[in-house]
């Protein structure tokens, strides 16, 4: 019979990571205000997501709820917020950054797929054919956001799609759904009442890397250079903790 003495570190650590998730996640679905629903009108769309990191607090709650949706397998994640140290000592502070594709309109990985599986859509949401893929990689390598990995379940090449399938059905992706400080705001750019065209002609906006010139369609309200210069952001994620953590997929995902 295992007592409470009995627990390995490991389990203690597990379940610590469990009850850290369940909170934010429960905290997310209860105090996340919520976003009105996009608006579907006759003009071409052009959908987008615009980030305030002033409301970001990391607290991974849309790391889980993407995961949680789309089930991406152990260890891999279409959305997750980076933790970076700026400032030098002993001026330094926490920042986060959430990433995600960036639905760019120029995106690099199109160009590149030999099979036509990786396409834009008139709305500016790129998505991947699955049954055209053949994971070779090419996409991946092409984004330079690290925003794409080959699926380890499938073999196919995954990312983000803005929750493609919920926004058909009049909803927001579940990131921003999930999002406790409401700092992912999502909409019709072209929308001039939408909340996300308000909050990009209100306030100073900036992408990552505008240098590669796939103008990214995520745009972030105080960004600082330094959050993204010269960092390995993608390595400072929950990512690690979760691998070393779980021997295999969360309890709670691809549960039917």
């Amino acid at each position: 019979m295992n007592t409470d003495d009995d627990d390995s570190p490991k389990d203690s650590q597990k379940r610590k990571l469990i009850s850290t998730l369940a909170i934010a996640t429960g905290a997310a679905l209860v105090i996340a205000p919520a976003q009105a629903t996009p608006r579907i009108t006759e003009k071409k769309q052009h959908w987008c997501m615009v980030i305030d990191l002033r409301k970001c607090v990391g607290c991974q709650a849309c790391t889980v709820s993407c995961k949680i949706e789309n089930h991406a397998p152990p260890g891999q994640f279409r959305t997750w917020v980076a933790d970076i140290e700026v400032g030098q000592y002993p001026k330094t502070k926490r920042q986060f950054l959430p990433r995600l594709c960036n639905h760019c309109e120029n995106p690099s990985c199109v160009p590149v797929c030999p099979t036509g599986a990786t396409f834009k859509r008139n709305d500016g949401i790129v998505l991947i054919n699955q049954d055209i893929c053949w994971g070779c990689g090419a996409c991946v390598t092409a984004c330079p956001y690290d925003a794409r990995f080959i699926n380890t379940e499938t073999k196919t090449a995954d990312k983000c799609t803005f929750c493609a399938h919920r926004i058909e059905q009049g909803l927001v992706p579940a990131c921003v759904e999930t999002c406790v400080g409401a700092a992912r705001v999502f909409g019709d750019l072209n929308d001039k009442e939408s909340e996300v065209h308000k909050l990009y002609s209100d306030h100073i906006t900036n992408v990552l890397n505008p240098a590669t010139g796939n103008k990214p369609q995520v745009f972030y309200i105080g960004l600082n250079n330094e959050m993204t210069v010269g960092e390995d952001i993608k390595s400072k994620t929950w990512t690690k903790e979760f691998s070393d953590v779980f021997d295999q997929e969360l309890p709670w995902v691809n549960q039917e």
